[in-house]
This record gives C-alpha cells, sequence and structure tokens, in this order.
C-alpha cells in the first residue's frame, strides 16, 4: 500500500508564497499570489485556467498558435459572465479575476510561473520538447505538470534535466465542473513536488486522489471493465446495447449505462484509451480490446457527435432516443416458492418475496454450495455465480443478475439453462414482477451483466491496490467521484465478499481460459485470510 510521504524538499517549500503556515507540518498549496501557467488553450486548458482564476492566482496563458491565448481569455472571460448572471459569481470577483487572466505572446513570458500545466497535444515528443524548454525559462521552484490521460508521466520528464518537479496533474473534462483531480508521480518525480501539487488542487476546491505513474493512471485503468465486458455481452449475443445499459443502470445502479456513455464520451476517443492502455501493458488479456467497438469506430459512428454511435441522436448529436430495452412481457408469479440455504448477496430476496405475499419455505441449502430458490415443478433459481445455467448439472436451472440493492432495484435480469422445463423461465419472471421489477430475459452466458461487470471492477482495483498503484481511500474516491460509480469497487467488493467475487472470477476463468477473468492475487490473499479468521 501506499505510505505518506516525508515533509515537502526545498522545491515544494519555496513554491508555497505566504500562504504557508509555518510548521503546519503539511504543505498549504502554492500561494495564491504565485501564477500559474497553462500551456495549451483547448477546451481542457481552459478548463484548467478557469479554475485556477477562480481560487484567485494569477493566470498565464500560452499557445503555440497565435492569437490563440487572446481568444481563449475571451472565452473564458465569457463563461465567468455567465457565472455572474447565474449568481454563482460576484461581479467584483469577476473583474478581479479578468484583470488577473494575462494571455502570453512567448513562453518566456511565464517565468515566474510557480506552476506550469500543459494540455497540449497527446505526443510524446511535443511534450518533452515543451517542458524542455519551459525549464530553461522558468525558476527552480516551479512545478511543472502534465495533463497527459495515456502517456507515461516519467517519460515526459525523463528528457528534463530536472525530472524531480515534473508530475501528472490529470483534470477530467469539463475541468470547472468536475471534482477529480489525479495526482500522478512520475518514478522520479520528488515526493515534495506531489505534497504541494495535492494541496494546491485541494485548495481550488477539487479532490485530489494520488496515483503511480502506471497505464491508465486509477480511472482509466480501473474503469475498463465496465466498457469491455459490457462490449463482450454484446458480441456474445446476450442482449442489444439498450438492454445491457437498463441492467446496468436499474439493477446495477450505474448512473449511465455503457452504450450510452462511449457515444457520449466519443467511440474514437473511447476506443483509443482502451487500446492505448492494453498495449501499454504488453497487450494483456484483462486489457483486450472489443472488435466491435473497432468496427464502429472505422465506420465513423463516433456516438453524439457524429449523430449516430450505438444509438442514434439525429443532426446535431441532440435529437433521438435510444431504443427500449428488452423487457419481459407480465407473467403470473408463483403462490410459493422454497428458499435453500443461503442467497448471499440476494438475501433480501426471501424477504421481499413475503412482503409481495408469495409464501416463503426456508431449508437447509446444499453443503458447500451457494443456496437457491426452488420455484414450484422444481426449477432452481440462483444467483449467478459466474457460471452459466446451462452448466449447472441440475438441468432445470436459472439464473438472475446481481443488483446494488435488491429492494430498490428496478430492473432484474434472468436467463435459463437450455435444459430448463417449459413454463420455468415464465415463472421465475413472473416472481421478479410480483417483487416490482421489470425483467430482462438474456441468454445464458457466464456471469450474466452486472456480477460479472462488479467482480472484474473489484479485481482491477485489488490488482492496482496491491500494485501500489493508489491507496484503497484513493481508489474508491476516484471511481466515485470521478466516474460516479456507486460504490467505490474496494468497498463494493467488502459488502459482496472475496469469496463470491473469487467464486465468480474462478468460474468466467473456467469459461474463458485466456487469463482475462484470473483473479489479482491481493484478493486470493485476501479471501483467504478471511477464510483462516472463521
Amino acid at each position: 500500500m501506499t505510505t505518506a510521504v516525508g515533509a515537502a524538499t526545498s522545491t515544494a517549500r519555496a513554491a508555497l508564497g505566504p500562504d504557508a503556515a509555518a510548521g503546519s507540518g503539511a504543505a498549504p498549496g502554492i500561494g495564491q499570489d504565485r501564477a500559474v501557467a497553462v500551456v495549451g488553450t483547448g477546451t481542457m486548458g481552459q478548463g484548467i485556467a478557469q479554475v485556477a482564476l477562480v481560487a484567485g492566482h494569477p493566470v498565464r496563458l500560452y499557445d503555440a498558435l497565435p492569437g490563440r491565448a487572446a481568444q481563449a481569455a475571451e472565452a473564458i472571460g465569457a463563461r465567468l459572465d455567465r457565472l455572474v448572471a447565474k449568481g454563482k459569481l460576484t461581479a467584483d470577483r469577476r473583474a478581479d479575476a479578468g484583470a488577473r487572466l494575462l494571455p502570453a505572446a512567448d513562453l518566456s513570458e511565464l517565468a515566474d510561473a510557480a506552476l506550469v500545466i500543459e494540455a497540449v497535444v497527446e505526443q510524446l515528443a511535443v511534450k518533452q520538447e515543451l517542458f524542455t524548454e519551459l525549464e530553461r525559462i522558468v525558476g527552480a521552484d516551479c512545478l511543472l505538470a502534465t495533463n497527459t490521460s495515456s502517456l507515461s508521466v516519467t517519460a515526459v520528464g525523463g528528457a528534463l534535466d530536472r525530472p524531480g518537479r515534473v508530475l501528472g496533474l490529470h483534470f477530467f473534462n469539463p475541468a470547472p465542473l468536475l471534482p477529480l483531480v489525479e495526482v500522478v508521480r512520475g518514478f522520479a518525480t520528488d515526493p515534495g513536488a506531489v505534497d504541494l501539487a495535492h494541496a494546491t488542487v485541494a485548495r481550488w476546491g477539487k479532490t485530489p486522489v494520488r496515483c503511480a505513474d502506471t497505464p491508465g493512471f486509477i480511472v482509466n485503468r480501473i474503469a475498463r471493465p465496465f466498457y469491455a465486458e459490457a462490449l463482450r455481452c454484446y458480441e456474445e449475443g446476450a442482449a442489444d446495447p439498450a438492454t445491457i445499459d437498463a441492467v446496468l443502470r436499474e439493477s446495477g445502479g450505474f448512473r449511465m449505462g455503457p452504450f450510452a456513455l462511449t457515444d457520449l464520451i466519443g467511440q474514437d476517443v473511447n476506443e483509443a484509451v482502451t487500446h492505448s492502455v492494453w498495449q501499454s501493458f504488453f497487450q494483456d488479456p484483462k486489457f483486450t480490446p472489443s472488435l466491435a467497438q473497432r468496427r464502429l469506430v472505422e465506420s465513423g459512428l463516433h456516438g453524439r457527435k457524429t449523430g449516430r454511435g450505438w444509438f442514434d441522436y439525429g443532426e446535431g448529436g441532440e435529437g433521438g432516443a435510444a431504443p427500449e430495452p428488452r423487457t419481459a412481457v407480465p407473467q403470473l408469479p408463483p403462490a410459493s416458492v422454497v428458499v435453500h440455504g443461503d442467497l448471499g448477496p440476494a438475501a433480501a430476496l426471501p424477504e421481499l418475496m413475503a412482503e409481495a405475499g408469495i409464501e416463503v419455505t426456508r431449508q437447509a441449502g446444499p453443503e458447500g454450495r451457494a443456496g437457491f430458490i426452488e420455484l414450484p415443478g422444481g426449477a432452481r433459481l440462483a444467483l449467478t455465480d459466474g457460471s452459466a445455467a446451462s452448466a449447472d448439472p441440475f438441468a432445470d436451472a436459472l439464473r438472475f443478475d446481481l443488483a446494488l440493492d435488491y429492494r430498490t432495484a428496478t430492473r432484474i435480469a434472468l436467463a435459463a439453462a437450455d435444459r430448463a422445463a417449459p413454463g420455468s423461465l415464465d415463472r421465475a419472471v413472473g416472481l421478479f414482477q410480483a417483487l416490482g421489477k421489470d425483467v430482462s430475459v438474456i441468454d445464458d452466458i457466464p456471469g450474466l451483466v452486472v456480477a460479472r461487470t462488479v467482480a472484474m471492477l473489484v479485481d482491477f482495483a485489488a490488482d492496482a491496490l496491491g500494485r501500489e498503484v493508489a491507496g484503497a481511500h484513493d481508489i474508491d474516491t476516484a471511481m466515485w467521484k470521478g466516474v460516479n460509480y456507486p460504490r467505490g469497487p474496494l468497498e463494493w467488493g467488502d459488502e459482496l465478499g472475496a469469496d463470491w467475487v473469487l467464486s465468480v472470477l474462478g468460474n468466467l476463468h473456467a469459461a474463458y481460459p485466456s487469463g482475462r477473468y484470473a483473479p489479482a492475487p491481493l484478493l486470493v490473499r485476501r479471501a483467504a485470510a478471511r477464510r483462516n479468521l472463521l
């Protein structure tokens, strides 16, 4: 796990300015009187400049294209005017901010900056050349930060004489609105530089998380399964994109489904990040890109910005609507069921069934196996364990998907074994409909949709924790604040239990023996430690 770093280095102390609290023990951040420079004035650069400006710093804007910095300053001013109109910024503060925003015609005008953040094109040579030139211009106490999302921070700083002051400050777009900033330490970054940058970003009102320089950092590394498993489900013919999205939203608790989200991000952008992370991890099968998404990108169907991606948005990307998800027609619920053993993460279901007027009888479960619900006629309905229902030795088997909260979930995915008896699926559908749920019947694939996605998110988070990419709190905070997950993946894994997550991954690994679902060593150790305590 990551450990607390020591006192700030001389570089960090020199940049503190008059706002530094002597003897406080922690860097309070770069003083408000010190200038912050932003190089690159696209959408991200403008957003970062606005954040620093509203926080009270003098801000220098530079762009290699003549006139672009002045245009960016005007655009930022217009956004500040809108904040005034909405009552979110006073006129006096707006006027003060405008006086502190200075376009620069030459890099030499950034000489007094205490922090320079670059938001230029994602090309390593361009960033190295920029920082090499800046190193000759700025003072010894100036931090140099890259907003890269896909390149190595270590490599960016590797060309400099003093790589210790180079770090990553990865903002999320739009920077003025989204709270998360990944503070990335390169292999040669001074600990004090990380402390100072972290404190500065926190004083700007952002939520900074520390992480090591690894492909994808925290969010873009751990989020890969959210997209990848949905694409695998689609490629295997389990369900259409609208249904997969609906299941992950209405059962898994995610704010957006992966197909709609990648349409919003841009299919070309999302696929490029996936491909970059996969290549950076030497084509590790855990990060394998999707052929279906590649074909979408090759077709020029990049999502909202082109009017069509997985879904049709019409001209301008604003019209249209996603197709309706596959939803089962109403079925009669069973009058009674028998619950055998412990239903694990689905333990709330017997109470919900009783509240719905279904007679519930409890019996001991099979030794060493997860519990199940026995339907009239003998069919066995169980929470997915990562295997297909058709792989169950008991022929009349059905599986239901994981839910974030079975009481509040509004949709459940179901699958039936190929040998399931006629009528068994209808009774299972009726059961969940009686609990107030829409039901999506999908093809019988291992792990269904939510369970395999969540298990992989937990696995990726545990792998990042075990490899000391970031601490547990920072990992969960990044996924909660950065991509609005309903739970931090490590917290979610603790709720589900390491044994259940390992069972799902183990069965997925047996079904797809490529290494993609091989569990993280830390996850295996935690499950073993828990079993030894029982």
